[in-house]
């Protein structure tokens, strides 16, 4: 673990990415975007994975239609591959390791909680009720709703409204991409790095932790590492 800022007791509120750090709902974009390339007859690579991970609509977008030599076509493909998505959503998600427990702890003990994601407003909340986790949250922002998305700082200035709470250090957010990373650091908040994807670097957050079991981590959340 990397540690850069002094640990918080109490967090005023925890907000949580989804695709990848809340929900395994990262494979379900990558079986999507498997999906998209094998239509076209080109297979879908780590390398491709990398580029596209937690970005914006817009800029994956124009990342597809380079990756598919398809210039020009950047909003028709997306609009394939969320089709696609839905497709695979239908299929199954899982909760992230540790995630429910955590977002039970949180809840316990009156931490206001909140899920900011790049993705449709109607895939997050599709994917948290498929995971029984649809009334967890006090807010669940996408960047398809505010000005503009992760890596700006609107969406998690938007939750931190919502929930009640100013956009200061004492909240903390959950994240597993660097466009995320880069989100909460320009809005103000601590940003804790969960990796879920190899070869993805975090350097830009306050902490880098393993998984969201990991003690250390539920120590900076103000939760018992051993209840």
């Amino acid at each position: 673990m990397t540690t850069i800022a002094a640990p918080v007791a109490t967090p005023a509120a925890v907000i949580f990415d989804n695709d990848g750090l809340l929900l395994d709902s990262e494979a379900v974009w990558s079986r999507a975007e498997e999906d998209l390339f094998e239509r076209r007859g080109l297979r879908f690579t780590l390398a491709h994975k990398r580029e596209l991970v937690g970005t914006s609509a817009q800029i994956s977008g124009a990342i597809l239609a380079r990756q598919l030599n398809e210039p020009g076509r950047d909003a028709e493909l997306i609009a394939e591959l969320d089709g696609l998505v839905f497709i695979e959503l239908e299929g199954g998600v899982e909760p992230m390791d540790g995630a429910p427990e955590l977002v039970e702890r949180l809840r316990s003990v009156g931490t206001p909680i909140g899920v900011v994601s790049n993705s449709p407003l109607r895939f997050i909340h599709r994917a948290l009720q498929i995971v029984g986790l649809a009334d967890a949250f006090g807010v669940v922002v996408s960047g398809h709703e505010v000005a503009a998305p992760k890596p700006a700082p609107d969406p998690y200035l938007v939750a931190c409204e919502q929930l009640g709470v100013a956009a200061e250090p004492d909240v903390i957010v959950l994240e597993d991409s660097p466009t995320g990373v880069a989100a909460g650091i320009a809005a103000g908040l601590t940003v804790l790095g969960v990796p879920s994807l190899q070869g993805v670097s975090l350097d830009g957050a306050h902490e880098i932790h393993g998984s969201l079991r990991e003690p250390a981590l539920l120590e900076r959340l103000g939760l018992d590492p051993a209840p």
